[in-house]
Formats: C-alpha cells, structure tokens, sequence
C-alpha cells in the first residue's frame, strides 16, 4: 500500500516520507478500512514534531488518528457483515503506531463508525474529520448534560473544535456566544448559527458577555484555560462548567472565591484519554448531526498523499478551515 510515515522527529520536510508499505491485516476484533480521506488535526502535528529529545513512541509511525473509507477486511470475533461498509474512524494512531495516512488502516471495531451506504465523497471527506476534534468539542459543552436552555460561550469559535462545539451547541438550543479573533472569523461563526460573536481584542468584551449573558454563562468551551480563567470568573454562572483542552500555562493561578461562590466545575480534557463509551457517545452524536445537516465541517483543502509534508505545514501556520489528504 502507498502510505507517509515518519522514522524520528521532526520538521515535516525532514522527516516525513512516502512510499510503499506492506497491507496491514486486521487482527482479533479488528476491522480494515480501505482509506477514502486522513483528517489531520494539530495534534498530529505535535507528534511528529515532538519535544526535543524526546524518544519515539514507537519504531516507525503512519500519522492521522482520524479518517474515512470502506471496511474491506474483518479480523476474528467482528460481524463479517461490516465488510463493504461506509465508515469513519478516529483513535486510529491513538497508542496505536499506524494511522489514517495510508491506502488502508486497521482500527478495533468500534472506532469505526458506520455511514449511509450511499455515503458520497463530500460526506465521507466531512466524516474524516470528526474525531479528535469533534469529539473534544462535544465533550466539552455535553459533558454535564443537554445544553436547550442555557447559554454557552466557545472560545476560538472558528477553529476546528470550536466550530464543531459551535454548531452542536445550536442543534441542541443553548444561547450561543462566540470568540475570535478577526472579523472574518466573526462572519465564518455567525454563519454558523451563533447569537452573538466577539473578537478577543474588544475593549468592552467583558461588557459585551455580560450584556449577551445577564445571568451568567452556564458552559464555557475554553481554548486557553491560563489566559481566561480571571475573565471567566467574572463571567461564570451558578453551577457553571469551564471546560478546557489547552492551556498556555502548565500550572495556572486560579481565583478561587470567584469560582468557589459560583459552584464552578472545571474540566481539564485529554481527548485521547476520554473513557471508550464517552467517546462513542460523542461520535453517534456527532454522526447523527452530520447527517442531519447540523454539522458541516469548513474544509480548506484536500492534498493528495504526497503533498502530506504541505498539509502538515498549513496546520501550523494555523490556516482556516480543515486539511485533509485524500486517498
């Protein structure tokens, strides 16, 4: 199969190549997708560069924990039946060497999540890039229940995950704030249904939330929980929930009263590490808005295989929208 992989760490020119693998063969409660389209996400990015020294994880690895294709193989002990299926997948490349950035890719079974069998091609593309994203936006507003009702404010609204937060949070009935950081991005998130978008950068941001959210806001999808936990603070309402998966400080201060006499619940994310059922929870949710048309996903490009090292560079120059290599 053709297929990138990295031997070491790395600059993506350096260190990212392709060619010609052996096919992999799904082993005991495996099944073998043969790869439509390998989402890409910032962490995967993070892998392959690494911190400096740092050893491999493993010998030789295939990049992309998220994709889509067509089951083509079953291991022992999965319905042989799954064979021919429409699905996507995440976790590929999650403690797992190999991942989505191959003509076939070998996950357990119930990573791969099925699709319609008339699944096109855009809808499979759409599909590839769910998981880690998705799947960190979901568990960040739903994590403490349904949101109809409340209001919720999403930090970096018009990044992957945010954009993905965004749009749930809407199908689901909550008063939606975002927050970003040009006025572009402020188009791009009210198109995607938010009530209200701010910039970063906005003087009266305080004023503006409290204004949007007299009652304080009820969840809170943060992208950086050092930077805006004292803004939070005076934000948050009653039994709210601050939920974060990055921060620019390792050991942040934290305002305790503020927090402490509003009831706040703070959630610290690790997307490769949410329970099994937390995670297929949050992809049938995520599939069903999908199909429902209350989840696009803004795709920016779509680079043949050989093009990986570019689309891994356009991942960290922060480009809009989402890269994905098709297959």
């Amino acid at each position: 199969m053709r297929a990138a992989w990295y031997d070491r760490k790395g600059r993506a020119r350096e260190v990212l190549e392709v060619g010609d693998l052996p096919d992999p063969e799904p082993g005991p409660g495996e099944v073998r997708i043969r790869t439509s389209a390998s989402g890409i996400n910032p962490g995967d990015v993070g892998k392959r560069w690494g911190l400096p020294g740092a050893p491999m994880p493993f010998p030789r690895v295939i990049p992309h924990s998220d994709g889509s294709g067509v089951i083509d193989a079953v291991g022992s002990g999965v319905d042989g039946q799954r064979v021919g299926q429409n699905v996507w997948c995440y976790g590929a490349q999650s403690y797992r060497p190999f991942g989505t950035a191959a003509e076939y890719c070998v996950v357990p079974d119930a990573l791969a999540v099925r699709l319609p069998d008339d699944a096109d091609t855009i809808l499979l593309d759409q599909a590839a890039c769910l998981g880690i994203a998705g799947i960190t936006g979901y568990r960040a507003l739903f994590a403490d229940g349904p949101l109809d009702g409340l209001t919720a404010l999403i930090y970096g609204a018009a990044g992957g995950v945010g954009s993905i937060a965004t749009q749930m949070a809407v199908r689901d009935g909550a008063r939606v704030i975002g927050v970003v950081r040009t006025p572009a991005q402020q188009d791009f998130v009210r198109g995607l249904g938010a009530h209200e978008v701010f910039l970063t950068s906005d003087p009266h941001l305080l004023a503006d939330v409290r204004k949007a959210a007299p009652d304080g806001v009820n969840r809170i999808a943060e992208v950086d929980f050092a930077g805006h936990i004292e803004f939070n603070s005076k934000i948050v309402a009653v039994g709210a929930t601050i939920s974060s998966y990055y921060s620019s400080d390792a050991r942040p201060h934290i305002p305790y009263w503020p927090l402490g006499f509003a009831d706040t619940n703070l959630r610290l994310l690790g997307s490769d590490d949410f329970a099994p059922a937390v995670k297929a929870h949050a992809a049938a949710e995520l599939t069903a808005a999908l199909l429902d048309g209350g989840l696009r996903i803004s795709i920016s490009e779509r680079l043949p295989l050989d093009r990986i090292a570019t689309a891994h560079e356009h991942i960290e120059r922060g480009g809009g929208g989402r890269v994905l290599l098709g297959l």
